[in-house]
């Protein structure tokens, strides 16, 4: 493996642990329910885990949605604004437990590996039909009922699973939802032997958000024109299907950096974007990270 997969696999590893401090709770089947359940973390990491010191803001989105009274979660609204102005879908990429075991499970050896299909770029817009579906109009139809927690997220399966087994009599009352729900889990996890993180890219709401800030965002990539020999090896290294050089900022990059890796000229950089006010003007100033 790359010296820049194993620095970021190690990212993701140390995110995961911090997001899920709670150990003690793998082995008591008990839910945390402190202070830092107040605060979302960054990724999609379920409130029911065990080991899950934060909330997840698609679960935390939804609660404040699905009251009788519709609520205004501001401060829910404003820490995916923070994160998605700030690291766009780089979250995806480094922060993300669920994103993290996805890339674990496709460095399985398979007979089948493809990232390049028809039908791949309409399946893209499916997370923004579940976004938008399951995460706030459903919710506000039906009081009370999360519908994307409920029926589809694979984070809160684990949890389920996890909870299931430290505690028999939880596992006495799981039924006919939380089966389908394991279906879905098992399905994205044998699609991940064959497509690189393909609940990132056809199913999470949460990575739906994030995209949408990718070309404004603080960390974003740089394609020098002047070094670039048009070869098209970040294109084909891009397990997201992304061609950084027409679109280095596409919503679907998640700053995994493979790209910058496959270029034989070194000419894309990751920079950071500061906003710096200069005579009554903003004025954007790129650094070189």
């Amino acid at each position: 493996m790359a010296d820049n997969k194993k620095i970021r696999l190690a990212i993701q590893g140390v995110a995961t642990l911090i997001q899920n401090a709670n150990l003690k709770g793998f082995f008591e089947g008990k839910i945390y329910t402190g202070p830092g359940k107040k605060i979302c973390v960054p990724g999609l990491n379920c409130y029911s885990c065990p080991g899950a010191i934060g909330s997840c803001p698609i679960g935390s989105l939804q609660t404040f949605l699905t009251k009788f009274k519709i609520k205004i979660p501001y401060y829910v609204v404003g820490l995916l604004l923070f994160f998605a102005a700030f690291l766009g879908r780089a979250v995806c990429g480094f922060l993300c437990p669920f994103g993290m075991i996805q890339e674990l499970i496709n460095l399985i050896p398979f007979p089948v590996k493809k990232n390049r299909f028809k039908g791949d770029k309409a399946l893209r817009y499916l997370k923004y039909a579940i976004l938008a579906a399951c995460v706030i109009i459903l919710p506000i139809c039906f009081k009370l009922t999360p519908f994307f927690c409920k029926y589809i997220c694979p984070s809160g399966t684990i949890a389920g699973i996890i909870l299931a087994i430290t505690d028999s009599a939880i596992a006495s009352k799981l039924g006919a939802i939380f089966t389908w729900k394991v279906i879905i889990l098992i399905s994205i996890l044998f699609s991940s032997l064959i497509i690189w993180r393909p609940f990132c890219k056809y199913i999470c709401p949460l990575g739906a958000i994030y995209s949408l800030f990718n070309r404004v965002s603080l960390i974003r990539l740089k394609v020098d024109e002047n070094k670039c020999i048009n070869c098209g090896k970040c294109a084909k290294a891009c397990k997201m299907c992304v061609d950084p050089v027409k679109t280095p900022n596409s919503g679907e990059c998640i700053r995994c950096m493979d790209c910058a890796k496959a270029c034989p000229e070194h000419a894309i950089t990751l920079n950071v974007t500061e906003i710096k006010s200069h005579s009554g003007k903003d004025e954007r100033i790129k650094g070189e990270q």
